[in-house]
C-alpha cells in the first residue's frame, strides 16, 4: 500500500493525547473521569448503534445514545445529555477528562473542537493497552448480557424504549462489587453527603 500511495495520511492537526505506558487513571471522586464507548445490536429492521458515557467513579451511565447512525455528532449527543444532567451550571471548570479509544468518531475535529470548547480534556487509550478504557467496556458487557442479547428486537424504537428504562435500573439498582455491593446512585449519594460534612466541618 505504502507503494501504491494508498496509505491514509497523518492529521496532523489530530493532536490525541493517548495514555501508554502510564497505568489507567483511577479517580477519587464523580465527574472527574469519564469514560465513552458504543457498541451496535441487530434489530430486524436493522443495526442500531449504542453509545455510553459512564462516570468511572460511581459507575453510574451519566449519558447514552440509540439509534441507526453513530457518527460523531451522536457520540456528542450522549456525551452532551451527561454533560447536561451532571453540570446543570456548566462544564467548564471543573475539570472533567474524557477517555475514549482512537475511533473516528472521539478523534473527528467536530468532536475534538467540541469537548475543547466546553473545557473536557480528552485523553485517549494507545493502541497497546486494550484497558485503557476498561471501566467502559465491562459495563457495556453487562449491558450485553442483561439487556441487548436477551431478546430478538423487532425496532429502533422498541430497544431505545427498553434501554431508557435498563440505564434507569442500572443506575439505581445495579449492585457493584468494587462498591461494596451498592448501586452507582448509592455510591454518588454517600460521596455527596461525606464531601458536604467535611465542607460544614471546615
Amino acid at each position: 500500500m505504502k507503494e501504491n500511495n494508498l496509505t491514509v495520511k497523518q492529521n496532523q492537526r489530530l493532536m490525541a493525547k493517548r495514555v501508554s505506558e502510564r497505568p489507567k487513571p483511577k479517580p477519587d471522586r464523580p465527574k472527574q473521569w469519564w469514560g465513552i464507548d458504543m457498541t451496535k445490536v441487530m434489530t430486524e429492521s436493522g443495526w442500531v448503534y449504542v453509545v455510553i458515557v459512564l462516570d468511572w467513579y460511581t459507575k453510574k451511565i451519566v449519558g447514552h445514545y440509540s439509534g441507526r447512525q453513530a457518527r460523531s455528532g451522536e457520540w456528542l449527543e450522549a456525551l452532551e445529555k451527561g454533560l447536561n444532567r451532571e453540570f446543570p451550571g456548566g462544564v467548564r471548570g471543573h475539570g472533567l477528562k474524557l477517555m475514549s479509544d482512537n475511533g473516528s468518531q472521539p478523534t473527528s475535529l467536530g468532536f475534538m473542537k467540541a469537548c475543547s470548547n466546553l473545557e473536557v480534556h480528552q485523553a485517549f487509550t494507545s493502541y497497546n493497552n486494550p484497558k485503557g478504557n476498561s471501566d467502559t467496556e465491562r459495563m457495556i458487557r453487562t449491558m450485553k448480557e442483561e439487556l441487548l442479547w436477551l431478546r430478538e428486537w423487532e425496532s429502533e424504537r422498541e430497544l431505545s424504549h427498553e434501554l431508557d428504562k435498563w440505564v434507569e435500573y442500572y443506575n439505581r439498582s445495579y449492585l457493584h462489587s468494587a462498591h461494596g455491593y451498592r448501586t452507582p446512585v448509592q455510591v454518588e449519594a454517600e460521596y455527596d453527603r461525606n464531601h458536604d460534612s467535611q465542607l460544614n466541618a471546615a
